[in-house]
């Protein structure tokens, strides 16, 4: 920024009198000097002052620039990216920072004895101090010190260390409704078909991790992308794992983004539903044929399933119907609603969550037929 400062008079002077250490408390009424400093920055201030026998106030018209008074950048909350009162990313960064790192040292760890992700995330300001005390919570088990050594869960057991409990309501409540479903519609051939049944409830419980795994709320510790990554990479890097999940300190979700996680999200589980039920098609046909080749009495009993419609329609229904659900159970039922109302009773939290995924799956499971015959594969 440049000053210009202008004094009238008409006596004049090497150098200005107001920067002189032997200034006369009544200069002439008028007398001018101009003085330029060194620029700051590209902007162009004016700074006018006028002395005379009435003593007018000094003028200091700042118009615009950079933030040092009404219109700048950074301290006085006019628009700029590192505005202390308007742009708090950074403040609540520098605060995350500082409170994580004094998380550590009550703990007597450093940045340094973290994992990469971890300590990089410390540093950026990403994480709050909670989720250090997490970490080194779940650090003491051994089964959890294992898992975390893998990204995806480190990111899910951070965000919720209730995470793999409910892996384990929803796969054992979905190997439940799935034999009881297979049951219902063999009867007497169950036990006979056990082979059948065995291919399908491997297919679902793949189905039924994959559901809790994508849409489940996460602490991002995902390095930034390159700096040649294209427009849709960079937007959907930025997207959260759930639509609805609660942002961290010093994170924020714009809508377009909450919404561009529904479309991630759906776009995953219709390449894991279509490829599930490609392999459950696939192999109940080859048990089928094989069936047949060894007990010509069986050959007419059961038809081959159209593999490329039933696998299309079951990815489209996992896709959209199973996305929302999921997405509106972990990032509202349970995080926003039971969490807060039951966190500090664990055992009702779990107890509440898998009343509540067991009542989502049988509707996921009413849902499914009346969509099935709606597309005619059923």
């Amino acid at each position: 920024m440049a000053f210009a400062a202008t004094f009238t008079s008409s006596t004049p002077s090497s150098s200005p009198s107001f920067l002189s250490p032997k200034i006369n408390p009544h200069p002439p009424s008028h007398h001018s000097t101009f003085l330029t400093l060194p620029h700051l920055s590209t902007t162009t201030t004016s700074l006018t002052c006028r002395h005379n026998s009435r003593r007018n106030p000094l003028i200091l018209p700042f118009a615009g620039g950079d933030g040092f008074n009404g219109g700048g950048d950074r301290f006085s909350g006019g628009g700029g990216g590192d505005d202390e009162s308007g742009g708090g990313e950074d403040s609540s960064g520098d605060k995350n920072r500082k409170e994580a790192i004094m998380a550590l040292g009550q703990l007597g760890r450093s940045v340094e004895s973290l994992p990469n992700d971890l300590a990089a995330a410390i540093n950026d300001g990403r994480i709050p101090a909670a989720i250090v005390t997490r970490y080194a919570e779940l650090e003491k088990s051994a089964l959890f010190r294992w898992l975390m050594k893998f990204g995806g869960f480190k990111e899910r057991l951070l965000a919720d260390d209730l995470f793999l409990a409910k892996v384990g309501f929803e796969c054992g409540v979905g190997i439940l409704a799935k034999t009881a479903a297979e049951y219902s519609r063999r009867g007497e051939k169950f036990f006979k078909e056990m082979d059948f049944v065995i291919a399908d409830v491997a297919m679902a419980i793949i189905a039924d991790f994959m559901l809790v795994y994508l849409p489940a709320p996460t602490v991002s510790l995902r390095p930034a992308l390159a700096v040649n990554a294209g427009a849709i990479a960079r937007f959907f890097h930025n997207c959260p794992d759930n639509a609805f999940q609660v942002a961290l300190a010093g994170t924020s979700y714009s809508f377009v983004q909450r919404m561009g996680a529904i479309v991630r999200n759906g776009a995953k589980l219709f390449v894991v539903g279509t490829s599930a039920s490609l392999v459950g098609t696939a192999a109940t046909n080859a048990l089928i044929k094989a069936r047949q080749a060894v007990d010509k009495s069986s050959a007419g009993e059961t038809e081959d399933l159209p593999i490329l419609s039933t696998s299309v329609a079951y990815g489209v229904y996992m896709a959209i119907s199973s996305n929302l659900r999921y997405q509106i159970l972990a990032g509202v039922i349970e995080q926003r609603i039971l969490e807060p109302l039951l966190h500090n009773r664990k055992l009702l939290l779990g107890a509440s969550s898998f009343a509540v995924r067991t009542g989502n799956t049988y509707l996921g499971s009413l849902l499914w037929v009346d969509y099935a015959r709606w597309v005619g594969i059923q």
